[in-house]
């Protein structure tokens, strides 16, 4: 039976819902046990939101008359997009560019150098609240796999628009959603 109840929005976690940490990190495996003190959050993201894509791609089989005689699965990205706002957040910079890529401190100077290594493979796990229920997605290891243009302009925040891409664990998955009612 349809219940209302079930319909919700989502909101950030307060004081932040994006972290990361190093590929091996102890993962959560419910929506409330404290993250790992490897997981660093990333502060705010855009108004936007998270955008998880994570539809298969599949193509069919014609019979000579074309009657469709097979369908199968080609592929099944796990895509996750946001855009990191806190573009004076050393950790932001670590993730966008590269941890190795990122020295210092906003406050005694800071160092970023863009070059063409290889983005690494993180986990990560964001935390949101659905109408009073808490949910977790945690991925156990995905990387920056695309980045929209950096604006610099007056009415924009500077921001880093990332997708990440989530491979597979050793069970096959590459995300999991836990979801618990938020106690008192």
């Amino acid at each position: 039976m349809a219940d209302t109840k079930n319909v919700t929005t989502s909101k950030p976690k307060i004081g932040g819902a994006v972290y990361r940490a190093p590929v091996g990190t102890t993962l959560p495996t419910d929506a409330t046990t404290d993250l790992n003190e490897a997981f660093v959050c990333l502060g705010y993201i855009s108004e936007d939101g998270l955008t998880n894509a994570n539809s298969p791609d599949g193509d069919k089989i014609k019979a000579w008359g074309g009657d469709t005689v097979y369908t199968y699965q080609k592929e099944k990205d796990d895509t996750f997009q946001f855009k990191l706002l806190e573009a004076l957040n050393p950790d932001v910079l670590k993730t966008v560019y590269g941890d190795d890529n990122v020295t210092g401190t906003v406050q005694a100077g800071l160092t970023v150098k863009a070059n063409s290594s290889a983005a690494e493979d993180k986990a990560w796990v964001v935390e949101l609240i659905l109408n009073g229920v808490l949910k977790r997605v945690v991925v156990p290891k995905a990387k920056i796999t695309e980045m929209d243009d950096i604006v610099y302009a007056d009415e924009e925040a500077l921001g880093y628009d990332i997708t990440i891409t989530a491979t597979p664990d050793t069970d096959g998955n590459t995300h999991y959603e836990y979801i618990k009612e938020k106690t008192a």
